[in-house]
């Protein structure tokens, strides 16, 4: 993408915005009866980001507020689902305003340990929890004692969840409410990279030093069935954030990475490239072909792998096994000494590499 199509993307705003903006709009509501159609929310770095209210519904106690998610260009899987705060509040206690937060239905609580918040609590994560706490004490101005209550609810969380790796990082119940920055940044990698980090660090504080990077859910699946004794949760979803994983495995200890991929993504590995998105990042037929022709390949064979549109194509054109194995074998070599280079060599590295129908590709037919 360049720069010129990503300033046509819309921004949109964090699942922390929108319930920051709830919880500001359910606290003017219920201080002066004041029902606004937008709230101006903090945001961590600093300024502030206008949100619409879509509506207010009196509860028993209080208020609950609806905000809908817009994700804006981003994909995103809590996109267009309703964020909600129910906000209370009592008076008459001595001491300065205390703002208590907390999840309820839809929002997921964390059973272990390794992720940004203890276990057992809403996973709330703690910037937007500093967020939604400073909304709300902008909200209540001179509102000196006392306290507000602050409910974050996602009607559907529990369904928009299973779209998420939240069930692996031990978040259970609903999704997490998250967001650095506030804003939604349209093709972010932040979020994944995030989800990542998490995993290592959940892996990493159930005791693993070893752990399984795939390149997606079809890769792990097949990983998982070759080694059963595997437990899931070494195993993390890295789709194509080749460097920046492993360099994320060795910042926490990780002593060795596995990965489980597939042939195309082996040779953009092999290649050196940090990042192994078909789109933007393709493969070098050039290069491809010359590890071919080192292999043992034919000579009338690598002008049809020049020609060639997909890595499956060139796969399909090297008939014989042997052939095959010592070009994954090459492979493999140089895509072992790029990962340990992208990790300090502070990581001992290998692979496992399947082709589509689940056969291992990395080891001799018999």
């Amino acid at each position: 993408m360049t720069e010129h199509e990503s300033k046509k993307l819309r921004t949109g705003r964090t699942t922390g915005s929108c319930a920051t903006a709830a919880a500001m709009a359910g606290t003017l509501y219920l201080l002066g009866g004041e029902c606004p159609e937008t709230v101006d929310v903090p945001l961590p770095p600093g300024g502030t980001l206008r949100v619409p209210i879509a509506r207010f519904e009196k509860v028993s106690g209080g208020v609950r507020v609806t905000v809908v998610k817009d994700g804006g260009d981003d994909p995103d899987a809590t996109h267009g689902h309703d964020i909600q705060a129910v906000v209370s509040m009592s008076g008459g206690t001595s001491g300065p305003l205390r703002v208590e937060i907390d999840g309820g239905a839809g929002v997921g609580r964390a059973s272990l340990p390794g992720l940004p918040i203890p276990v057992g609590q809403a996973a709330i994560n703690p910037e937007p929890r500093k967020q939604i706490e400073q909304g709300v004490r902008q909200a209540a101005k001179g509102m000196g004692t006392g306290s507000i209550s602050v409910l974050v609810e996602v009607p559907n969380g529990h369904i928009i969840a299973r779209k998420t790796m939240n069930a692996r990082l031990g978040i259970l119940g609903g999704i997490s409410i998250l967001g650095t920055q506030g804003i939604v940044k349209p093709y972010s990698h932040a979020s994944w990279k995030a989800t990542i980090e998490e995993g290592l660090d959940v892996a990493r504080a159930q005791g693993l030093d070893a752990v399984v990077l795939t390149t997606g859910r079809r890769s792990e699946r097949l990983y998982l069935e070759a080694f059963p004794g595997v437990p899931e949760l070494a195993c993390i979803q890295a789709a194509d954030f080749f460097e920046s994983s492993m360099r994320a495995a060795a910042d926490r200890g990780m002593a060795r990475v596995t990965w489980s991929l597939f042939f195309g993504k082996l040779v953009k590995q092999a290649q050196g490239l940090a990042y192994t998105h078909a789109k933007t990042h393709p493969i070098d037929f050039d290069r491809l072909a010359g590890w071919c022709s080192e292999a043992g390949c034919a000579h009338e064979h690598i002008q049809d792998i020049l020609n060639a549109n997909t890595a499956r194509q060139v796969l399909a054109l090297l008939e014989d096994d042997r052939l095959r194995f010592r070009l994954i074998a090459a492979l493999i070599d140089r895509a072992t000494r790029v990962a340990q280079a992208f990790s300090g060599d502070r990581c001992a590295v290998d692979y496992a590499v399947f082709d589509f129908d689940g056969t291992r590709l990395d080891m001799p037919t018999s």
